[in-house]
């Protein structure tokens, strides 16, 4: 018998049955496991995304902005516009400012300047540093493009005409100075100790101090340390400056200046690496004391990385620390050539200025370094302090070449050039016996492999 629809529309209705309250109904399968977040079952992190289109480059917020003080992070492109215009148009325009009789073309010279810099500061691209502001480091960034565009423009001169425009700058240069040997009495007493014991110690330690705060690696100070030695040997037959006693290159540079600098640097690297690192924003700080307090930490950094060369683990590796090494070597040994070739003296503000620009350079530099070998997938491209620095340095190099023609007609000795040869065969040997043999031998047993027979 059929049912009728019309007298199954006029039922009651009932509640639905539970099917797991009904033996007859076929038992569901059981539900599948959640899959696993990431993929493959491997955690998927923010900086693994495909990095072909622009807007999948996402950075932390907190390396690229830092609103613990919120005024200093305001942008004020305009208004800093309008007070550089400003400026700018007081100092040309005002004769009690710029007198009649000064030389108009040096202020003119340094105002070109200051708009480039302050252009850098407003619109230069962020660095990996964020303390005290990145606008402070676009600003040394841009300090480091017009050295390096000076340096450019001073390797299309001759050494006579560098020499005169640099009296433009400073009056007093120009004039030749005598270049002093620290190798004339080198008897082991404690005279002669003490009266080695000059303004160049501290500068010494400083400088190490400061190396130590850019490489983060005692056995990378110390390779650096006593390869410059080995540099001053090696070219004291130029610069008399570089003849020293053996006791001056190895006990008071190497073991105690160097050494001093370099262990100050690395507990404060130490310090700074173990820093419990929690910013608190201005306003949420309270009283004077801690106001005060949180504006003092704003000089110090926001986070700290600890380096780890890894010198020996690849070849990447391998030649990056050989090549920063190298950098390193000739960013220590040019300014003695410059001042030298430009009739500077050692204490001289500008090769004072060169080697603290060099720090503040270096800073950035090795870190944009460090994170593009090994983390290429944040760091996807050389980064610009890195650039600039290698830029500079290079410059220097051709600068320091094409004036010395004629300059140093003293030959290189024959001991030197086979230590120099020596240590380039070391270089090479090296890597050939720690990375190419066991790379070829893999090669080999990859390609020499008997194909197996398949049976039927």
């Amino acid at each position: 018998m059929q049912s009728d629809p019309d007298d199954a529309a006029n039922e009651s209705p009932v509640s639905p049955l539970d099917e797991s309250d009904n033996p007859l109904s076929a038992a569901e399968p059981e539900p599948e496991p959640e899959p696993a977040p990431g993929v493959a079952g491997n955690p998927v992190r923010w900086y693994d995304a495909d990095r072909t289109e622009p807007y999948t480059r996402i950075e932390p917020f907190q390396e690229t902005q830092d609103t613990s003080v919120e005024f200093f992070f305001k942008p004020i492109t305009l208004t800093a516009l309008a007070l550089g215009l400003a400026a700018l148009g007081y100092v040309a325009t005002t004769q009690d400012v710029l007198e009649e009789g000064r030389d108009k073309r040096r202020v003119g010279a340094y105002a070109a300047m200051t708009g480039f810099l302050l252009f850098s500061m407003i619109q230069f691209r962020d660095g990996p540093f964020v303390r005290p502001h990145p606008a402070f480091w676009r600003v040394i960034l841009g300090i480091n493009l017009l050295y390096e565009l000076a340096l450019v423009f001073l390797l299309f001169q001759d050494l006579p005409s560098a020499r005169l425009m640099m009296t433009y700058l400073d009056s007093t240069l120009g004039v030749p100075l005598p270049e002093k040997s620290y190798a004339e009495d080198c008897a082991l007493t404690a005279a002669n100790i003490w009266a080695s014991l000059d303004s160049f110690c501290i500068a010494h330690a400083l400088g190490w101090f400061c190396k130590a705060l850019i490489l983060r690696d005692y056995w990378f100070c110390w390779i650096l340390s006593i390869a410059f030695e080995f540099a001053e040997y090696s070219l004291q037959h130029q610069l008399a400056n570089f003849a020293e006693c053996w006791w001056d290159h190895w006990i008071l540079d190497v073991l105690v200046c160097n050494w001093l600098g370099t262990y100050l640097g690395m507990k404060a690297c130490e310090y700074f690496e173990v820093k419990h690192y929690t910013w608190r924003g201005f306003r949420q700080s309270r009283g004077i004391r801690s106001k005060t307090k949180r504006v003092i930490t704003q000089f110090s950094p926001h986070d700290f990385t600890a380096f780890h060369w890894h010198g020996t683990q690849s070849f990447l590796h391998y030649v990056t620390v050989v090549m920063l090494l190298a950098v390193f070597l000739a960013a220590e040994l040019n300014p003695f050539y410059l001042k030298n070739l430009l009739w500077m003296d050692h204490e001289h503000p500008f090769v004072i200025a060169r080697l603290a620009g060099i720090f503040l350079c270096g800073l950035p530099a090795v870190r944009e370094l460090y994170q593009y070998i090994n983390d290429p997938r944040r760091a996807v491209r050389m980064g610009q302090h890195t650039w600039m620095l290698l830029a500079t340095i290079g410059t220097e190099l051709l600068v320091i070449v094409k004036w010395s023609r004629g300059q140093y007609p003293a030959p290189l000795p024959a001991a030197v050039r086979l230590a120099w040869a020596g240590g380039a065969a070391a270089l090479v040997l090296y890597p050939t016996v720690r990375f190419g043999v066991p790379g070829a031998r893999r090669y080999l047993r990859r390609h020499t492999r008997k194909p197996r027979i398949k049976t039927q």
